[in-house]
């Protein structure tokens, strides 16, 4: 008999607290229903094999005979496999099966990906299948640990913690502490892609080789402010706290070079204020996601129709389902 693991984890958008929780702000983040999905299976013979159809059509293989990790092909594409079995300390588990899959992350038309946090999701799914557990205390290091050196020792975590309890979460990275909070009654949403694809590790990187100016200290205060607000509930004063933070990152954003608010976010931001609405970017901006929001549905809706021409509004919505594992018996792979 053959032990399989199914794990699956969602993705998540980032709504404040972007480049300020590295500097021990609040990051205020919700997991959406689009999720990565991981099948794990012992295998026959001394080597694992890793697919991923509709990423690649290579096959990695690797073996961990010796207790040492050697690639024999498909290293560059499945670096995630190497991050976590590393981090997970799986190097005597024997040889895996390892199906990933993260089509759900991708635009249907393009293929390419929206800007929703695959890998995270991945990597907390694959933490998940390898741990064969979805408590968030054994995972979140492990998990936290593969995707910073996924992502050259960069990120704050908060798309892993995101990934792994799912809701609407307050995030600090010291502790890596996590509170749940309540979506608002009367805050409706909706999420655009821009169709741009972003780089967050590339302006993490420009953000640290730069030189801090005062804006990024404001960013942090502005960030304990909308963070505040969303403990607080109403959604009338999360909006109003929006307009002043969105000033804040705009200006952020400037004084770094970051073009947060380029690839159609500032089109979007000026048109959402004069229909009374707010939009902001998503992380680390400058493409991928952003959020319209307003306490109107009929005029979210309204909006979201008009940007069918050049955006794409987004079938997403918050989710409570965080990591989830599925173990069974079969008698073949």
């Amino acid at each position: 008999m053959t032990k399989v693991v199914v794990a699956s984890a969602p993705g998540k958008v980032v709504l404040s607290g972007e480049y300020a929780v590295l500097d021990g702000a609040p990051s205020m983040c919700m997991a959406v229903d689009r999720r990565a999905r991981v099948v794990l299976a012992r295998a026959v013979g001394e080597d694992s094999q890793v697919r991923a159809p509709g990423f690649t059509d290579e096959t990695g293989r690797f073996d961990t005979t010796d207790g040492n990790l050697r690639w024999h092909s498909g290293q560059k594409s499945f670096r995630i496999v190497d991050s976590v079995w590393r981090a997970a300390d799986a190097l005597s588990e024997g040889a895996r099966s390892i199906d990933l899959d993260t089509s759900e992350f991708n635009d249907t038309g393009s293929r390419r990906k929206i800007g929703i946090g695959s890998s995270a999701a991945l990597t907390v799914a694959l933490c998940a299948a390898v741990k064969s557990s979805t408590e968030v205390a054994s995972i979140m290091a492990v998990a936290q640990h593969a995707h910073r050196d996924l992502q050259g020792g960069a990120g704050s975590g908060v798309d892993i913690a995101c990934s792994l309890v799912g809701g609407l979460i307050e995030y600090r990275m010291e502790g890596a502490s996590v509170t749940p909070v309540n979506w608002p009654d009367g805050l409706y949403y909706r999420l655009i892609w821009t169709g741009v694809p972003a780089s967050t590790a590339g302006k993490l990187a420009k953000l640290n080789d730069g030189i801090s100016k005062p804006s990024r200290v404001r960013l942090v205060s502005a960030s304990e402010e909308i963070a505040s607000a969303w403990q607080d509930g109403d959604a009338d004063q999360i909006i109003k706290q929006y307009r002043d933070y969105n000033e804040h990152l705009r200006q952020f954003s400037v004084d770094h070079d970051l073009g947060i608010f380029d690839a159609g976010h500032d089109e979007l931001w000026q048109a959402a204020s004069d229909a009374h609405l707010m939009y902001k970017p998503c992380g680390a901006g400058g493409g991928d996601v952003g959020i319209l929001m307003g306490t109107d549905e009929t005029a979210i809706n309204t909006f979201s129709s008009a940007l069918a021409a050049r955006y794409s509004v987004l079938e997403c919505r918050l989710t409570h389902v965080g990591v989830m594992t599925d173990d069974s018996e079969t008698g073949t792979l």
